[in-house]
């Protein structure tokens, strides 16, 4: 006989204590590991124009890697065997959040550099070589005149990746990561009732992401660029030009 579902189970589940826990350390993952992942990916986008060949392979090898090879298989390897090849890794401190962080944070920098890369290339070279012409430095020119204008690009397609790894961080479990889909698992063995526990679970996820597709839509419109020739700013070196006066 199917058992029937139990809302009395399913509502204490939904506020238990480690099920919001679980979704305040999924969120917090995602934010931290988002951030770093951020910063590697600029670096890379950089590295895949440098005019070394040996950066562009390394970032091409990279790239490679982490993109041809499963998330989860990436935490296992940071979690059981970093710790065999390095015995720094093998203390107390290094902690399953710990790991789940370095994981996917290198894991989304690969994905990340392609978008900021993207980004990078979608603003007319013209604009580049006009700073070279007001004698400005590379850095500065990235600063002031490239990166303004690549994340009005960049901004949309993070948004995509933030719900992504949201959704990445539930793979923790596999290393004691007690996040929201180890709570629901610990929850459904208790009683086995994993329809109620689950259910829970899904209603957390559904909450967030939709939270999170709300901001992202809002950023979309924000950052678009404006189709209308008369809603375009003025060139970014105009600007820069002026303030060089």
């Amino acid at each position: 006989m199917v058992a029937s579902f139990d809302t009395h189970i399913f509502w204490e589940a939904l506020t238990s204590e480690p099920y919001w826990k679980g979704a305040l350390l999924a969120i917090e993952l995602t934010f931290v590991s988002l951030a770093t992942a951020c910063v590697i990916g600029f670096f890379l986008a950089l590295g895949r124009s440098s005019r070394f060949r040996s950066v562009r392979a390394f970032v091409f090898f990279y790239n490679w890697i982490f993109r041809a090879t499963p998330t989860l298989l990436q935490l296992l390897f940071i979690w059981n065997a970093l710790p065999q090849l390095w015995s720094a890794f093998a203390g107390t401190w290094f902690k399953p959040f710990l790991a789940a962080y370095i994981g996917l944070s290198l894991n989304e920098a690969a994905y990340m550099s392609e978008i900021i890369r993207a980004g990078l290339l979608s603003v007319e070279p013209g604009q580049e070589l006009a700073g070279r012409a007001l004698g400005m430095t590379r850095p500065r020119i990235l600063r002031r005149v490239i990166v303004p204008q690549a994340i009005r690009i960049i901004i949309p397609p993070t948004g995509n990746e933030f719900i992504t790894l949201l959704k990445l961080t539930s793979l923790g479990f596999v290393i004691s990561l007690h996040e929201l889909l180890t709570a629901s698992q610990v929850r459904a063995s208790s009683d086995f009732r994993y329809v109620e526990a689950y259910t829970a679970a899904t209603v957390y996820y559904l909450v967030i992401v939709s939270v999170l597709m709300a901001v992202q839509a809002q950023l979309e419109r924000r950052f678009t660029w404006k189709s209308s020739a008369r809603r375009r700013r003025a060139p970014a070196v105009q600007a820069v030009a002026h303030d060089a006066r």
